[in-house]
């Protein structure tokens, strides 16, 4: 006999969750869904069919965002928006965005099923490219939404076999019109896991995310010298390689050290030619680094095109530091952090507070209406990898939240949204 989530079912969720899980599984378990890819497709595809199998309006835009509109009393009125993303890293985990989504659609076939006759709308939405994980900078579908980016600029970018995000995303028939961009909205809201050890290592079911850390992503290239790797003395070499790992071994004890919540990462290096038996000639590598006071961000920004300068005089190499994408610490709307908190309480859920480190759709999604998200516990704080894993129970307990914010959003019990 089904369980069910209040009013959610929460084995039909369940079900398709494992369905969406199938789809890019890799061999040790964990998921391979890149944006644009025919994985992406397969995944998209399944989605829309699930929309237009319960009834709602669908419909995808120019840069590949879906969306599924179940319509409120009044079909002018603003939508309560709901969503998240279907892209993965590679070998990522099955939850990541993927929970967000299929959340969303499960509200929505529940509240139809239960007729409830709610004043706005209410629309799924599933955003292109939120992993950056084939195409840089990440959340490149809500950013085109909050106009954040152009169409134009997300139409050139590549990924790194040099194909083009716009041929992609031609190639698996995403292409839509610009007329069905989401404009605006009540209210958006992202039901997501944390992605870090916070929620289970105070043994708390839900997180109530007051806004999102600041980030920046950045790329230094190193330009040394190749020669042979029998022949070069160790003392006769500029090794760009070796100047890379010092940089970064520095990079990663100064965060450490300032004790402040920074936290920096390197998670691609590239040496060029890459071949064994070689000194490369150049290295480049990423850093990402999040802080969630934007003075504080900033101030660290400069200390890294600092230490790079330094390293760089040592050593007698050419270096260039170039920020490929930064975005500044966002605060989420306290009306909708109130609505969530109000229903917390009523359901004798208990909840804290908190800020994400992990970047979110939702980040842009603030710019054009009054945001927030509701976390659920990650096992072990795991995420983008295989290992990634949220409890049902937890779920469960979140998506109780989840279904009455939205009910309370979208019945237009807080006019003042």
């Amino acid at each position: 006999m089904e369980t069910k989530l209040k009013n959610i079912h929460i084995e039909r969720l369940k079900d398709r969750f494992q369905q969406m899980a199938s789809i890019g599984r890799t061999e040790s378990g964990g998921v391979t869904r890149l944006a644009l890819s025919p994985e992406d497709r397969e995944a998209r595809e399944l989605l829309v069919h699930w929309m237009q199998k319960i009834g709602l309006a669908t419909r995808y835009d120019d840069v590949g965002n879906i969306y599924g509109r179940l319509e409120g009393r009044e079909k002018n009125a603003d939508a309560v928006l709901i969503g998240s993303h279907i892209d993965t890293v590679p070998n990522g985990g099955q939850f990541d965005g993927t929970l967000g989504v299929l959340a969303a659609l499960e509200v929505v076939q529940s509240i139809k099923e239960q007729q409830k006759e709610l004043k706005h709308p209410v629309e799924i939405v599933s955003f292109t490219n939120e992993e950056g994980a084939r195409f840089t900078p990440q959340m490149l579908g809500s950013g085109v939404v909050a106009n954040e980016f152009t169409r134009e600029y997300v139409y050139e970018r590549k990924d790194m076999k040099g194909l083009s995000f716009y041929d992609q995303l031609k190639k698996i028939g995403f292409v839509g019109s610009e007329a069905n961009r989401l404009k605006n909205g009540k209210a958006f809201l992202e039901f997501h896991i944390e992605q870090g050890p916070v929620l289970e290592a105070e043994n708390l079911p839900v997180g109530v995310v007051e806004g999102i850390a600041g980030f920046a992503w950045m790329e230094v290239i190193i330009n040394g010298q190749s020669n042979h790797s029998g022949t070069t003395p160790m003392h006769l070499r500029q090794d760009p390689l070796v100047a890379a790992a010092a940089i970064i071994k520095e990079l990663h004890d100064f965060a450490k050290n300032k004790k402040d919540g920074t936290v920096i990462t390197t998670g691609r290096i590239q040496a060029f030619p890459n071949i064994i038996n070689a000194i490369p000639s150049q290295t480049i590598f990423s850093i990402d680094v999040r802080h969630a006071e934007r003075k504080s961000l900033e101030s660290t920004i400069a200390e890294i095109k600092k230490i790079v300068e330094q390293h760089a005089g040592e050593v007698k190499m050419d270096m260039t530091t170039e920020e490929i994408w930064t975005k500044h610490p966002v605060s989420f709307s306290p009306k909708v952090i109130s609505v969530i908190e109000q229903i917390c309480k009523q359901q004798q859920t208990p909840f804290k507070r908190m800020i994400s480190g992990a970047g979110h759709d939702a980040m842009y999604m603030n710019a054009i209406t009054d945001t927030a998200m509701i976390f659920v516990p990650s096992v072990a704080g795991k995420s983008h990898c295989k290992e990634e894993e949220t409890s049902w129970d937890d779920i469960e307990k979140g998506m109780n939240i989840l279904y009455d914010t939205v009910c309370k959003l979208a019945n237009g019990d807080s006019e003042s949204l």
